[in-house]
């Protein structure tokens, strides 16, 4: 069962832009994309509050969730929230992949 955790990052003054702007640019995004488990790795950018960016972070299990919090890439991320000076707050969601027929009547594909 995949875990999806959503990661609000919110600083003053563009900050939690450059920092996710910095992920990317530095290829600390696509090093974490390329850890075993991983299935999604993406930042947006808020339109109601242009300080705060989100992160949609997706692993296949705890278990990859775990080892990446073990690894190198904790440090470099720590590193960056605190250069830009960036607060956090998380939401944890597991899979549920079961869509009523009430609910796709809305959607368009």
């Amino acid at each position: 069962m995949s875990l999806t955790v959503n990661l609000r990052y919110t600083g003053t003054n563009g900050s939690a832009r450059k920092f996710a702007e910095e992920m990317v640019s530095s290829g600390t995004v696509q090093k974490i994309r390329e850890e075993k488990g991983n299935i999604r790795y993406e930042y947006y950018i808020s339109m109601d509050d242009p300080e705060t960016v989100l992160l949609i972070d997706q692993w296949e299990n705890q278990e990859a969730i775990d080892a990446h919090h073990a690894s190198e890439m904790m440090q470099t991320l720590a590193e960056l929230r605190n250069k830009y000076d960036l607060h956090m707050t998380a939401e944890r969601y597991t899979e549920d992949n079961t869509m009523p027929e009430s609910d796709q009547k809305f959607l368009r594909k």
